[in-house]
C-alpha cells in the first residue's frame, strides 16, 4: 500500500501518480516538468491538442497559473472552491502548451484531501486528467486505474470507490466574460446565480 509521501516523492522525481479526486481517479504529474508531461501523454495515449486540467492546493496556487484573474473567476472560486469546478483562465506564458487550449489553462481546487496534499507537497499544481486510456471511461476504483496502466504509473493512492455522477464543470473566464465549456457536477443555473450574486444584494 502506497502512502501520500510516496506520491509526493514520485511527483518530485517526474513520475506519475494515480490519486483520488472528488469526482474520479486522476493521473498526477508535475505540471511544470516537461519530462513528466511527456510521460503522461505517452502513458495515457492522449492525442496532442486536448489540454489537460490541473488541481492546485489552494486558490492562491490555482490563480498563480493565470496571466490575469477576471473578477468573475474570483466570484466563482469563492462560491465553489474547494469543489468540482474547473476554471479556464488566461494562461501565463510559461505554462506548457500541452496544458493550455484556446481559452487558457484549466485549474480547480479539489475538496479531496489527497489531491490537495499532493499539490501542496510539491508546491505546484499537478495534472488532473482522468485515470483511463484516452477515450475510455473514468476510473471509479483504483483497480480500474491499475488495470489500465500497471507499472507505467509509479504510485497508486487508494481513495475508495468514487461514485461521482458527473465530472467537474468547466467554465472559461476572461476579461470579456465567461462561457460554459462543460456542464458537470455544478449546473449552469448554479454558475449564473453565483455570478449574479452581487446584483441580487
Amino acid at each position: 500500500m502506497f502512502r501520500l509521501e510516496d506520491g509526493i516523492a514520485a511527483l518530485q522525481a517526474g513520475e506519475l501518480v494515480v490519486y483520488p479526486t472528488e469526482t474520479f481517479y486522476a493521473i498526477g504529474a508535475d505540471a511544470f516538468s516537461s519530462t513528466a508531461l511527456r510521460r503522461l501523454f505517452t502513458v495515457k495515449g492522449r492525442e496532442p491538442g486536448r489540454p489537460v486540467g490541473l488541481i492546485a492546493a489552494d486558490t492562491a496556487m490555482a490563480f498563480s497559473v493565470a496571466r490575469e484573474i477576471p473578477i468573475d473567476a474570483r466570484r466563482l472560486a469563492d462560491a465553489f472552491w474547494p469543489g468540482p469546478l474547473t476554471l479556464v483562465l488566461p494562461a501565463r506564458d510559461d505554462i506548457a502548451p500541452e496544458l493550455a487550449g484556446a481559452d487558457g489553462v484549466g485549474v480547480r481546487v479539489s475538496p479531496n484531501p489527497v489531491a490537495r496534499s499532493l499539490s501542496a507537497g510539491i508546491g505546484k499544481p499537478i495534472t488532473a486528467t482522468s485515470a483511463n486510456l484516452s477515450g475510455g471511461s473514468p476510473a471509479s476504483t483504483l483497480a480500474e486505474a491499475r488495470a489500465a496502466f500497471g507499472a507505467k504509473v509509479k504510485v497508486y493512492l487508494e481513495g475508495g470507490n468514487l461514485m461521482a455522477s458527473a465530472p467537474s464543470t468547466v467554465v472559461a473566464v476572461s476579461g470579456s466574460g465567461w462561457k460554459m465549456v462543460r456542464v458537470g457536477a455544478i449546473s449552469l443555473s448554479q454558475i449564473a446565480i453565483a455570478l449574479a450574486g452581487d446584483a441580487l444584494k
